[in-house]
């Protein structure tokens, strides 16, 4: 009783002390009578390119100021070209289709629906299960309004698509001026002795930092497929591993990846395929029971496993994934340019066709 007693004394004064503080915080923020300091800062025209401050007598540049953010800070260029990608496509579709538009006297959008996109748009049934399988959505969700939402959305990209198709025709010998570049983040990679398909000597090296029990990762594994499928040896993909923290499994499928690989890479690469299909099944003895469907020799497997032979390599992975600034999976670098997430084949064919463009 006397504990109960002191926990709601406690309690009071706690409650008591925080209607304080807070009421302190409002006189604080309505008043200007106690004014944080803060520090003295004139602003100005750089003196020179690359600059952004001087404090004191050392002059700050913009790689200084930016140091191990650098991913950060390339994620915001990135979303702010693509904010102004978006306000663009938008301002020509208004003012080249609008000015269509109103030369039939139509309103844009039925001009738009009549004329570009020809009345309702149809999504057959293997166009619905075609996405489905894409997105991995499980079938046991497919319900009659989730598939009245997928139509939806599937509608609503072949309209942008066709009105996309139009603008491109529009443009094709009137082309549009853009005054503003695509960032570009060139990171110096390693591949080091991850595992690789392709050929040494190619012109696109990919560095691919991933977690096997990641389900993004899962996805962007059937890309780097279709990316090998298009090019061959032109390029190089490069696997390092980056086990996040959340994935209990994850690290040690990485391990058991590398003790694969000891026994030639081909056999890794088939692992690699199965433990991607196979991700709520990671423990050890499905492990084993993959490295034997992957072709691998089980005793010396386990040896491998047992004397924790490719724990460091891991790590070290990982270290140097932190270090050159991955955060999240997947992430690749293309030529050292950075892709984040499970993305098209698109996104990866635009910087590799600029990358062997410019090597010719």
């Amino acid at each position: 009783m006397q504990n109960r007693a002191n926990k709601k004394y406690v309690s009071f004064t706690l409650a008591t002390t925080l209607i304080a503080v807070f009421s302190f915080v409002l006189v604080s923020a309505c008043s200007d009578r106690q004014a944080k300091a803060k520090p003295n800062l004139v602003f100005k025209s750089a003196p020179q390119p690359g600059v952004v401050a001087k404090i004191g007598n050392e002059v700050i540049t913009e790689d200084a100021l930016i140091g191990d953010d650098k991913l950060d800070f390339f994620d915001l260029k990135k979303r702010e070209y693509e904010l102004k990608m978006d306000r663009l496509n938008k301002l020509m579709v208004d003012r080249l289709v609008g000015a269509e538009a109103k030369a039939a006297n139509m309103s844009q959008d039925d001009y738009i629906n009549k004329k570009i996109v020809g009345g309702e748009i149809k999504i057959s049934d293997k166009d619905l299960k075609k996405f489905i399988a894409e997105k991995h959505i499980p079938e046991s969700q497919i319900n009659p309004q989730i598939k009245e939402r997928i139509v939806n959305y599937l509608q609503t990209m072949k309209k942008q698509e066709m009105i996309q198709q139009h603008v491109a025709k529009l443009t094709k010998n009137n082309p549009v001026e853009v005054y503003f570049s695509k960032p570009k983040m060139q990171v110096a990679v390693e591949a080091g002795n991850a595992p690789f398909v392709g050929s040494e000597k190619a012109a696109v090296t990919i560095v691919e930092f991933s977690d096997f029990q990641c389900p993004f990762c899962s996805r962007a594994a059937e890309t780097v497929h279709e990316v090998q499928k298009k090019y061959g040896n032109k390029v190089k993909i490069a696997f390092r591993h980056f086990p996040l923290p959340m994935h209990k499994d994850a690290k040690p499928a990485a391990e058991a990846s590398l003790c694969l690989n000891e026994q030639g890479t081909s056999k890794f690469w088939k692992f690699h395929d199965i433990l991607f299909k196979n991700q709520d099944k990671l423990d050890a003895a499905n492990l084993e029971k993959y490295a034997k469907e992957a072709g691998g020799d089980v005793k010396k497997y386990n040896e491998c496993m047992q004397a924790k032979k490719y724990a460091q390599a891991v790590q070290a992975d990982m270290e140097y994934g932190e270090k050159i600034g991955v955060k999240s999976t997947p992430t690749f670098f293309v030529n050292g340019q950075i892709i984040s997430g499970a993305v098209p084949i698109e996104s990866f064919s635009e910087l590799i066709d600029d990358e062997l463009a410019a090597k010719k």
